[in-house]
C-alpha cells in the first residue's frame, strides 16, 4: 500500500519564482529564500515521493468567478504553466498521476467531500513559484503531481475544520492505494499578507510563528478559527493557512517540525516547514474494506450489458476527443470541422482512430471509446442528425425498428439556430 512519508508547508507568493527566475540568488536582499529552502530540497531528494499531493489555491487565473469550486481535485496526466498575463514560465511540464488521484476522488466522495476534479488547465504561480525551487526540474521533474485546488479567494470558503477533516479523508485514501509508492503533502499559502485595499502590506511575524507551531503541536486547537479571525491577525489573504490545516490532517497526529524558515522582505511572509511524521498510525479500516466502500456505488453495473458509466479513468483516457467535440459548441471550430473536417482534426491532433470514429460517425465506437454521450448529441447537432438517429445507431439498429420500440415516433436534437440542423424534422405530429 501506498506511504506517506510527511508533510511539506509552503509560501506560494510569486516572489519565490520571480527570484529564482530572474537569478537572484546570490543578490543579499533576495538569499535568504533559497537559502531557507534548501533543507527542503534536500529533504525531497532523501525522501525521493514518487507523488507530491500539492495543495494550492489558483489566483482566478485557470479558475474564475464564472464556476468557482471549494475543493478542485487534477486527475490529468500532465500539468502546464499557466499564463497569468506575461507568458508562461519558461519551466516543462509535470506528469500527474490519473490512477492515485482518480483512487483520492473516489475515497472522497465515500467520505462525504463533494469535489470537482480538473485537467489540461494551466497552473499558476499558487503551485509552480514554490515547486520550482522546491525539485530540480532542467531535465524533467522528479516525481508526479497531484494538484488539488483550493476555493479561498471567494467567500463563502472553506473552513479550517473542513480542511483539516478533509486532510484526514486523504490521509485515508492514500494509505489505502493499492500500489507499493511513497507520497509526501505539500500545503502551501500565506503566511501573513493581505494584497487588497487600505490595509494592503498588512503582516504579523508574531502570528505567523505561533501559528507554525500551533500547527505542529495543537492544530485542533486551531480549528474553530473563522475566516474573520484569521484576516484579522494574518491579513484576509493570509486566511490561505486553511490549506496548511489540510496537509496537517492529512499527516500522522504525532509529529516533528524538522525545519523552519521564515523570511518577510516585502509584502509576504515566506514561509517553509518541513513535518515528519513519529506514529505509525494504521488505517482504522482493512484495505478490503476500505475499497469495497468507496466503490460500492458502482459495484454491479459491470453486468449491465451496452452500460459504460463516464469514470475519471475514462474522461483522461479519451479528453483529447471529448474536448474536441466539445469544442463544437465555438462557432469557429464548428465552422471549420464543416468546412475542412480533415484541418481541423490536425490542429486537434487527433490519432487515426480518433479521426476515423468521427468521419464516420460511428456513434456505437465512440462511446466505447470513452467519449460521453452528451458529445455525440453536440456533433449531431452539428452534422444535423438526430438523437433519434444516434439512439438508434447505438442499439445497432434502424431508425424505424427503433422508434417501434418507443411510446411515441417523435424526433428531436439539441440544434439551435444554425440553418438545416432540423431538415428530418417533417413537421407531421407525433403519434
Amino acid at each position: 500500500m501506498a506511504r506517506i512519508v510527511g508533510g511539506i508547508a509552503t509560501s506560494h507568493t510569486p516572489t519565490i519564482s520571480f527570484a529564482q527566475d530572474a537569478g537572484k540568488q546570490n543578490d543579499p536582499v533576495w538569499a535568504p529564500i533559497f537559502k531557507g529552502y534548501e533543507p527542503v530540497q534536500d529533504w525531497l531528494a532523501e525522501t525521493k515521493p514518487d507523488v507530491l499531493f500539492y495543495i494550492y489555491n489558483d489566483h482566478m487565473t485557470s479558475f474564475f468567478i464564472d464556476h468557482y469550486s471549494h475543493f478542485t481535485l487534477g486527475v490529468g496526466d500532465e500539468y502546464y504553466s499557466a499564463d497569468e498575463g506575461g507568458g508562461p514560465r519558461a519551466i516543462p511540464p509535470i506528469k500527474g498521476d490519473p490512477a492515485l488521484a482518480e483512487h483520492i476522488a473516489k475515497g472522497l466522495v465515500a467520505d462525504e467531500f463533494d469535489i470537482s476534479t480538473f485537467q489540461n488547465k494551466g497552473l499558476d504561480h499558487g503551485c509552480f513559484s514554490p515547486l520550482g525551487l522546491l525539485l530540480p526540474h532542467e531535465n524533467g521533474w522528479p516525481l508526479k503531481l497531484i494538484p488539488f485546488q483550493v476555493g479561498v479567494l471567494q467567500f463563502p470558503a472553506p473552513t479550517m475544520r473542513r480542511c483539516y477533516k478533509l486532510g484526514q479523508a486523504i490521509r485515508r485514501a492514500i494509505q489505502h492505494y493499492p500500489e507499493d509508492i511513497k507520497v509526501a503533502i505539500a500545503g502551501t499559502g500565506g503566511l501573513s499578507h493581505q494584497v487588497h485595499g487600505e490595509r494592503c502590506g498588512f503582516n504579523n511575524t508574531p502570528w505567523d510563528m505561533e501559528f507554525m507551531e500551533r500547527l505542529e503541536k495543537d492544530p485542533e486547537g486551531l480549528l474553530d478559527m473563522t475566516h474573520a479571525e484569521l484576516a484579522e491577525l494574518g491579513g484576509l489573504e493570509g486566511a490561505e493557512i486553511v490549506m496548511w490545516m489540510i496537509m496537517r490532517g492529512a499527516l500522522s497526529k504525532k509529529v516533528e517540525t524538522t525545519h523552519k524558515a521564515y523570511y518577510l522582505p516585502s509584502m509576504c511572509a515566506i514561509a517553509n516547514m518541513v513535518i515528519e511524521e513519529r506514529s505509525d498510525e494504521k488505517p482504522e479500516e482493512m484495505d478490503a474494506a476500505y475499497l469495497k466502500r468507496i466503490n460500492h456505488q458502482v459495484a454491479g453495473v459491470e453486468k449491465l450489458d451496452g452500460t459504460y458509466p463516464f469514470t475519471i479513468g475514462r474522461g483522461v483516457k479519451a479528453f483529447r476527443l471529448n474536448n474536441y467535440l466539445h469544442s463544437l459548441v465555438e462557432p469557429a471550430h464548428r465552422k471549420l470541422f464543416l468546412d475542412d473536417p480533415e484541418k481541423s482534426f490536425e490542429q486537434a491532433g487527433l490519432t487515426e482512430e480518433e479521426k476515423t470514429l468521427v468521419r464516420e460517425r460511428d456513434w456505437r465506437g465512440l462511446i466505447h471509446y470513452g467519449v460521453i454521450f452528451f458529445m455525440l448529441e453536440k456533433l449531431g447537432a452539428v452534422v444535423g442528425t438526430s438523437n433519434l438517429h444516434i439512439y438508434a445507431a447505438m442499439r445497432g439498429e434502424t431508425l424505424e425498428d427503433f422508434q417501434k420500440t418507443r411510446n411515441a415516433q417523435i424526433m428531436y436534437s439539441v440544434a439551435g439556430t444554425d440553418k438545416g440542423k432540423t431538415d428530418w424534422d417533417n413537421k407531421e405530429p407525433a403519434k
